[in-house]
């Protein structure tokens, strides 16, 4: 990855509003919306996902509440990132995302409340425990707060969006039968296959046959 500072435009002593601000006007610019029926569009998509990676290393390492830093290292080699973190979120994260794929949704989430470092990824991750444990509405409100952090993050945004279809599912359903009758088949399978949908996005699978 290139210097995580040059790709946002920044100089490394920028603020957290400076930094934030030139992410914003670059998700903006490169945003697929702006870029539909063109042939640039995976250029874009590219870029894209090179600024959110470096937004979230600035973001992690130098402004996280867990009060984790690091530093650019320019002499890395070709092989390595050249970011030196010393935090160890992204490990956890993945430690995460492991439980959530085998079922421990229990452990995923003791996990991930020991994280101090409340970012759009650890959002996102709540998001898909509490879809798992069946809590639609807060699994939506930090599905969600991860989209409104990372508004570039296609992998966020495209969760959201299924979820939010599950749940228009659910409460025009509810609608239509009444307060007291339980969900119906269709309310059901919407649940399941954005939940399946989620999963897929990290590398698990709910339903196995889809």
């Amino acid at each position: 990855m290139r210097n995580p500072y040059e790709v946002l435009g920044v100089r490394e002593g920028a603020s957290e509003a400076d930094v934030r601000k030139a992410y914003r006007e670059l998700v903006k610019k490169y945003h697929p919306d702006q870029y539909r029926d063109n042939p640039l569009s995976k250029l874009a998509e590219e870029k894209l996902s090179e600024i959110n990676e470096a937004y979230d290393y600035i973001m992690k390492n130098r402004f996280s509440s867990s009060g984790h830093t690091g530093s650019w290292n320019r002499g890395a080699g070709a092989s390595g990132t050249g970011w030196q973190d010393s935090s160890n979120d992204g490990g956890l994260f993945n430690e995460v995302k492991r439980n959530i794929n085998v079922g421990n949704i229990k452990t995923a989430e003791e996990l991930l409340r020991k994280s101090s470092n409340r970012n759009a990824q650890w959002n996102y991750l709540m998001g898909i425990i509490f879809l798992k444990k069946g809590w639609y509405d807060q699994a939506l409100t930090h599905v969600n707060t991860a989209v409104n952090m990372e508004p570039g993050n296609m992998e966020y945004r495209s969760t959201l969006n299924r979820m939010s279809m599950s749940n228009n599912v659910y409460r025009g359903n509810a609608g239509s039968r009444g307060y007291n009758q339980g969900p119906d088949l269709c309310q059901l399978g919407a649940c399941l296959c954005c939940s399946d949908s989620c999963c897929e996005c990290m590398g698990g699978d709910l339903i196995g046959c889809c």
